[in-house]
């Protein structure tokens, strides 16, 4: 009866709405199945979805990527190492991860470096160049829409109100009508704010170079291990790898390929092991070998995280035990593409363990390269390397008059 009654209404309803008195009861029949026919439409494309949003989990799952769980508050597993029945796709994975593409030799490295800082490039002096054209004259409203344009492209805001202080007093050596004056002083001001010279390595004074390699997660830290232990080894030296990041799936499989193709001997552990115990086992390792250099990988962590801090304190104890001196290289890994949280980053890991050099990672792939200047000029630290491409020589040295020449030089 209940359903009767609800079919008259939903019949009053429609004769209401303007259909014939006769065709009422059919209409509101065929309604109602037409909502049914659609809700159950509905579910099927859900259930679909759901479906398929599993599936791709599952193809995820065994990727070698560069995150990893909170090991302090969720712990690792004694059954997570896999069984040799999975180890097979996880090495193809893992192989075609270090397959980068090697640079032909006819290209210089300026132009390298020019392309690695094309977006850079295209944002900071493509706007600086329209700003002038829209402009009668270079006034107080022409620097603050400078100054805008300096903060986006991740200058960072005291580096930004330094340069556009020192612009102010230099205006009189641009001409509006000449971009490439404005380019050459902002240029000599950029300059001026970075570490000179490119860093060497320290030396130190017996056993291998030990060089800890810390960051967040996903930075790009193993990747930039793999290039650095290659670079070592084409010099003729020999390269011991620690792979200290024992939390993270694949990690350590990941670092035996890159030090396969290195020809490298990477210390590791079973996964989930005490990562102070590996770096102990690769400094025995090193000197035991006569090594020259000694990298050691740690699992990437959250820079809030202190107990997470306190364990590469524990690392740090260890290898200076066994190698005076060592680490002798703190090397913190920071994504250029995060911005001003890669200076967030640098800033804690500075005070929590003593970071002596920077490795700026992907700087290809964002417009905002003043993220360099930023950590350059307000942290007393110098950044070592950048990373400008995928392949093993796009891993270099940074050079601030290369820098500069290929943000700012003209065409």
């Amino acid at each position: 009866m209940d359903f009767e009654l609800w079919l008259n209404k939903l019949s009053d309803l429609l004769v209401t709405a303007g259909v014939p008195a006769a065709n009422g009861p059919t209409a509101a029949l065929g309604l109602i199945f037409l909502s049914l026919t659609l809700l159950s439409l509905a579910v099927v494309v859900l259930l679909l979805k759901r479906n398929l949003r599993s599936d791709d989990g599952q193809e995820v799952a065994v990727e070698a990527d560069e995150e990893i769980s909170d090991h302090a508050e969720s712990g690792v597993a004694e059954d997570a190492v896999p069984d040799e029945a999975e180890e097979a796709p996880v090495e193809e994975s893992l192989q075609a991860q270090v397959e980068l593409p090697v640079a032909e030799e006819s290209d210089s490295l300026f132009q390298r470096m020019r392309l690695g800082l094309a977006k850079t490039r295209s944002s900071l002096v493509g706007r600086m160049d329209s700003l002038l054209g829209s402009h009668a004259s270079l006034d107080r409203e022409f620097l603050e829409e400078l100054e805008e344009i300096l903060i986006t492209a991740d200058f960072g805001m005291q580096a930004t109100q330094e340069l556009v202080q020192a612009l102010t007093g230099r205006l009189k050596e641009i001409d509006q009508n000449n971009p490439g004056q404005l380019h050459k002083v902002l240029g000599e001001e950029v300059r001026a704010r970075l570490h000179t010279g490119k860093p060497d390595w320290p030396i130190p004074e017996s056993g291998p170079l030990v060089i800890m390699v810390v960051g967040v997660n996903g930075v790009g830290k193993t990747t930039t291990i793999g290039k650095l232990a290659k670079q070592f080894a084409d010099q003729g030296k020999k390269v011991v790898l620690g792979a200290g990041d024992t939390f993270r799936a694949a990690a350590a499989e990941q670092l035996e390929v890159w030090g396969e193709r290195s020809g490298a001997e990477v210390i590791r552990h079973a996964e989930g092991s005490d990562p102070a115990a590996v770096a102990f086992d690769s400094a025995k390792a090193a000197v035991a070998r006569n090594a020259d250099v000694l990298i050691l990988d740690t699992a990437g962590r959250l820079h809030t995280k202190v107990n997470l801090m306190e364990e590469l304190k524990k690392i740090r104890r260890v290898v200076d035990r066994e190698i005076p001196g060592a680490p002798h290289e703190t090397l913190l890994v920071l994504d250029a593409t995060t911005g001003q949280n890669a200076l967030i980053q640098a800033r804690t890991f500075q005070a929590a363990v003593g970071v002596s050099g920077i490795a700026l990672t992907k700087l290809d792939g964002t417009a905002k390269g003043g993220i360099v200047v930023a950590i350059s000029s307000q942290l007393d630290l110098p950044v070592r390397l950048i990373g400008v491409g995928e392949g093993v020589a796009d891993l270099r040295s940074f050079d601030a008059d290369e820098f500069v020449a290929a943000l700012f030089a003209n065409d």
